[in-house]
């Protein structure tokens, strides 16, 4: 079976063809990072536009790096929420567009449980049952998967995710957008010793998150600064806060997920979303594996990141369990909230 994933909830809009005897046959993805780096972040009409001049061209790149005719597909899996809206439709109405003039049936997708399932698309990919802590620029949650759609909530953020925390913080230092990975780069030139912030619920004793805090102390720092302005803080303090801001935030993400393992008993944790490509992370949760004892999976550094792939791999492992998900009913809808636990199994 042929599906072709359609990527389009937020700024990024992804397409990408999946075999499920052959694997990933072709994928391709357009960031909208550049345009809306002017506004300090996503202006969601200017994103929905751009997903429209970009869908059918991608669909032409993913089709010609296959070598293969849009007749081949079997079955299309677009992205049906959570998102903006607007992007939403985009990728909804092309979808069912296409498969309407192709004569194929069509798949709603849960954003989420893309990226949840995406580092299987690795080389080395985690068996189920394993905890996942899916952390990005919208969502931070910490869950027990059992198998395609047997999610079990363990914790989640209570105010700002994660990566919007980096966000944020960074913003607060003056980086600009996309503020998570610029903050992370000025961290590693930063002195760990030289502010101490706050770890937002580190011993709380459940799963849950809160940054929000973390993101007001950075603020405190800036505001309390002999500076005063943030454009005055010579560059080598402001390296001095992203370090004290990221090795906080890490704490926390490494923490929980430690006690997620322990509290479950099991021995695989799978990171998802953005933030799960940070270095800062990957090093702090790496080292804790090596302690522990327990293995760490993530998905490939271009699969971190919202994508087509994920999408198309999501929607193939769902139609291999139940083929008559799939269905050629083309009145689409978009659900931009739509809670992962009210997702079915598989």
């Amino acid at each position: 079976m042929i599906v072709l994933g359609v990527e389009s909830s937020c700024d990024e809009t992804g397409l990408a063809l999946y075999d499920t005897e052959r694997g990933l046959l072709s994928h391709a993805l357009h960031s909208q990072v550049a345009m809306h780096e002017e506004y300090g972040g996503v202006v969601p009409e200017l994103a929905s536009r751009d997903h429209i001049r970009r869908a059918l061209p991608l669909l032409e790149e993913v089709l010609k790096r296959a070598d293969m005719p849009a007749s081949n597909i079997d079955a299309i899996a677009y992205t049906q929420g959570p998102g903006l809206a607007g992007a939403l439709l985009v990728g909804s109405s092309v979808a069912c567009s296409l498969a309407l003039a192709l004569d194929k049936p069509v798949l709603g997708v849960h954003h989420l449980e893309g990226h949840l399932l995406s580092p299987l698309l690795a080389s080395e990919r985690p068996e189920f049952p394993f905890i996942a802590l899916l952390v990005s620029g919208g969502h931070t949650q910490l869950m027990r998967v059992d198998g395609v759609g047997r999610y079990t909530l363990l914790g989640e953020t209570l105010d700002d995710a994660a990566g919007e925390a980096f966000d944020k913080s960074a913003k607060l230092l003056g980086l600009g957008y996309p503020g998570g990975p610029a903050i992370s780069r000025l961290a590693e030139f930063g002195d760990p010793n030289a502010y101490t912030l706050p770890r937002p619920m580190l011993h709380s004793k459940d799963f849950n998150f809160s940054f929000s805090g973390l993101k007001t102390a950075v603020l405190t720092v800036v505001k309390n600064h002999e500076e005063k302005v943030v454009a005055n803080i010579c560059e080598q303090d402001k390296a001095n806060i992203a370090r004290g801001f990221v090795d906080a935030i890490v704490e926390v993400l490494t923490a929980k997920c430690v006690n997620a393992l322990r509290h479950t008993g099991l021995s695989r944790l799978v990171i998802a979303g953005g933030v799960g490509a940070n270095r800062q992370l990957r090093e702090s949760l790496n080292a804790a594996a090596a302690k522990r004892k327990f293995k760490v999976y993530y998905p490939e550094l271009e699969f971190c990141t919202d994508n087509g792939a994920m999408i198309a791999f999501a929607g193939a492992l769902r139609l291999e369990r139940n083929p008559d998900l799939a269905q050629r009913d083309y009145a689409f809808n978009v659900r931009p909230r739509w809670p992962l636990d009210e997702l079915e199994a598989a």
